[in-house]
């Protein structure tokens, strides 16, 4: 079990940090931070409004944390420049800040299988250690946060893990197909809790993985995840899909 207790989820409101609450719940007590109020606490959970592009607030919500997961941001592929400016890059800063400041020993950031996507495009099979290539302005926003963690890593110590994340979405998505895609991006929410977990547990200083379940199709590589930080995914979305389709026919 980590010795990081008390830890702070920026965007808990969102759906992401909505499917790790029940799970970082049991090891962790967590300070819920969004926009707005979190309903429906259980113990040990604690909610707070405040804004990531305010430092001061950061500074505030950070307060007697151990660790941050920051999941806020937009994250929409057309994410205007002005908002992926001040909330993606100056939210990412002073999420950064206010660790730094207040003593937090990691943070998790949440950043997008967009800072590669034109390799994605392409056709091309993409590890974490290859150069950036954003297909977004969303993506370049991400791919500065990447930038930013490393040098607070470097420059304070601070450890920061990036996770870029595929395609998080219910298991009903997969099973209906939502598109072909998902089967080669999808991270389930149980995967996610597993990632995230090993991330706030991991000795590693420094790291950058994609966020995908275990999937046959995948287009992005886990190893670094796997031997670096013991990710195990525990879903396939082809197995998901492949599943689906039996039952259907079986149904027929």
């Amino acid at each position: 079990m980590s010795e990081l207790n008390n830890l702070l989820i920026t965007g808990a409101a969102g759906d992401i940090g909505q499917a790790l609450r029940p799970g970082l719940r049991l090891h962790y007590r967590l300070r819920l931070c969004d926009l707005v109020d979190i309903d429906g606490l259980e113990e040990g959970e604690e909610s707070l409004i405040a804004d990531i592009r305010d430092l001061s607030a950061m500074e505030e919500a950070a307060s007697g944390m151990d660790a941050i997961v920051h999941l806020a941001g937009f994250r929409e592929g057309t994410t205007p420049w002005p908002a992926c400016y001040e909330t993606n890059m100056g939210g990412t800063y002073h999420v950064l800040e206010a660790a730094r400041r207040q003593g937090v020993r990691r943070v998790v950031f949440a950043s997008t299988n967009h800072v590669t996507g034109f390799y994605e495009r392409e056709g091309v099979y993409t590890r974490p250690d290859m150069p950036a290539r954003p297909d977004s302005l969303y993506g370049v926003s991400k791919a500065f946060g990447e930038d930013l963690s490393r040098f607070y890593a470097d420059e304070f110590g601070l450890s920061v893990i990036c996770l870029r994340i595929g395609t998080f979405r219910p298991e009903l998505d997969v099973r209906q197909r939502s598109d072909d895609r998902i089967l080669s991006t999808w991270l389930s929410p149980r995967d996610a809790v597993q990632l995230v977990t090993r991330s706030l547990e991991t000795s590693v200083v420094f790291g950058i993985y994609y966020g995908i379940s275990g999937n046959t199709r995948a287009v992005w590589d886990l190893q670094n995840a796997r031997r670096e930080l013991g990710y195990h995914p525990e879903d396939d979305a082809e197995l998901v899909a492949r599943t689906h389709e039996v039952d259907k026919n079986r149904q027929n």
